[in-house]
């Protein structure tokens, strides 16, 4: 079996209740290298508490999280330690959050932002981690003449573009997006969801994206999953889950979308 083949990250019966009230139950996935799964469904459906159990920012009440590291073994990641999980973190992953106040150090430059996390992963040269600062700024359609601008005088746009080159510049394998283009206008989002399409194709990352937008899921991913009342309900290729929906759930969310 080769390294495509085979799961880059597993979850099994992640469950996560608050109190009396369930998060997420017994879900179940299976996500493969370049492969971007798509979890939809309607506010409070559970989609973003199944997001964090997945990347470890909340610990499941039962259930796990197994990943495959570098070396192919896939690991459980309860067993690791808080700094080896924030190496994960800062390395093979990469987190896109919808505020992207929350995932970039505002008064830190927009190179700065790019560079810390290239000095996480051992770049120690000044000179090479700005080139590589600005050639990302780049990538993300932000001029290279506002690399020492924080990211406070950025628009929300280009915010949200800096939080992608933050995340992208170590090449992870894997990323998660939480609502990546909401609270954007739409000629924003439009052009947002082109440079994330490409910048995924280009680096062939595995990503899992949050999203109440299904025309971004039909975009962006290959699969989807359908959440309702912290349960997934339907899940597949993404374009059969959307022309012809099992749930009567998930045809209500296609359809709403189609008379808008």
């Amino acid at each position: 079996m080769t390294a495509t083949e085979q799961p880059l990250l597993v979850a099994e019966g992640l469950s996560k209740n608050y109190g009396a009230r369930i998060g997420c139950r017994d879900v179940s996935l299976e996500v493969y290298p370049g492969e971007v799964l798509a979890v939809v469904g309607e506010s409070g459906s559970g989609k973003s508490t199944l997001l964090s159990l997945l990347s470890t920012e909340l610990a499941p009440t039962s259930g796990r999280v197994s990943y495959r590291l570098r070396d192919g073994a896939l690991t459980d990641l309860a067993s690791l330690g808080a700094a080896e999980r924030r190496l994960l973190m800062r390395t093979d992953w990469g987190f896109v959050r919808q505020n992207p106040a929350e995932g970039l150090r505002m008064a830190v430059s927009a190179g700065g932002n790019v560079g810390e996390r290239l000095m996480a992963v051992g770049w120690r040269h000044y000179g090479n981690i700005r080139e590589e600062a600005l050639d990302w700024l780049g990538r993300v359609e932000i001029a290279g003449d506002r690399i020492d601008d924080d990211p406070r005088a950025f628009s929300g746009g280009m915010r949200q573009r800096l939080q992608i080159a933050r995340n992208l510049v170590t090449r992870p394998r894997l990323v998660f997006m939480d609502e990546p283009t909401g609270g954007l206008d739409v000629s924003v989002q439009a052009r947002l969801l082109d440079l994330i399409r490409g910048l995924v194709t280009d680096l062939g990352l595995a990503v899992i994206i949050v999203t109440h937008d299904l025309a971004v899921a039909r975009l962006l991913s290959h699969r989807m999953v359908v959440m309702r009342q912290g349960r997934v309900i339907e899940t597949g290729i993404t374009d059969q889950v959307l022309d012809d929906p099992r749930e009567p759930y998930t045809q209500l969310l296609v359809s709403s979308v189609l008379a808008v």
